[in-house]
């Protein structure tokens, strides 16, 4: 009978979970919660089956619930991989599946710079079927006073660049076992997304035009906006990366969890960088004067 149970291939059969039905049940609760979320911030209401779910509410506990789905589903991924079910196999199968997410995510920002190339490049073009005011015949649009790219964009650009410096010294450190540079690595990193995050406010809080109102402020926030997203979760990954790290749970064989990302940084680095020339120094027009 033992024998007819023994494990004679590479794949991990994973016991029955929870997590994929209550995480489709948070981002079911999540999505109708936002939806009430938006129309309270419009000053409307947003009724389904006689049930007025307008406000913040549900959105909160759509949110919780996907964040408790998340540290509990990695939790049991973790405790897998000490259990010694993350062969060679499964451990490639998840870095294609990171390599997946991540070019899921390219596709995403390709939207938004294809939304602000098409506002840029065909200026000239009427804006039909929208609430946003036309450019003028040229971009940037009229009354439109951008950033100098060279003053904060570039010190911004510089903290990821040296951001993605220290995250890479982490990984060798680590494949050399070198402990005290994996923390250090990882500590500066952790810091540099912070900063960044800092900066990032700050810019917005000093911008010269809105969100609303005109294309150049809709484009421009989207896309530099869920950049900064990407740097918040970066960042809150690469300090759990951290934690585990000080605990001692990362080896020179068994690391993918500070890899992935690693990965993910290194990402985010590349989008900024395209952000920033594209953005920054080819849409740049009169620069506000602060």
């Amino acid at each position: 009978m033992a024998e007819a149970h023994t494990k004679n291939h590479d794949y991990h059969l994973v016991e029955p979970s929870p997590w994929p039905f209550l995480g489709g049940v948070g981002a079911f609760v999540f999505a109708l919660g936002a939806i009430g979320f938006m129309k309270s911030v419009q000053g409307t209401e947003f009724v389904l089956f006689g049930m007025n779910l307008t406000g913040w509410g549900l959105f909160a506990i759509g949110l919780l619930v996907i964040l408790y789905v998340m540290f509990g589903w990695w939790r049991d991924t973790i405790n897998e991989s000490h259990q010694g079910h993350h062969t060679r196999v499964v451990s490639l199968h998840l870095r294609y599946g990171m390599l997946l997410f991540i070019a899921s995510e390219v596709m995403f920002f390709v939207a938004w710079f294809w939304a602000y190339f098409d506002a840029a490049l065909f200026a000239g073009e009427a804006i039909q079927f929208s609430r946003v005011e036309a450019t003028g015949g040229h971009w940037p649009p009229d009354g439109i006073e951008t950033f100098d790219p060279w003053h904060l964009p570039l010190l911004n650009t510089l903290i990821l660049l040296c951001s993605g410096t220290t995250v890479t010294w982490a990984h060798h450190a680590m494949l050399h076992e070198d402990r005290e540079g994996l923390k250090w690595g990882l500590t500066l990193t952790v810091l540099l997304g912070v900063l960044f995050t800092i900066c990032q406010v700050y810019e917005y809080g000093h911008a010269a035009f809105g969100f609303s109102g005109n294309i150049y402020g809709a484009t421009f926030y989207m896309a530099t906006g869920f950049h900064g997203f990407h740097v918040v979760v970066g960042t809150i990954f690469l300090a759990v990366c951290l934690g585990r790290a000080l605990a001692g749970q990362f080896t020179k064989e068994k690391h993918f969890g500070f890899e992935a990302a690693a990965w993910y940084w290194h990402f985010v680095d590349v989008v900024w960088l395209f952000l920033f020339v594209a953005i920054y120094i080819w849409g740049a027009g009169t620069p506000a004067a602060h």
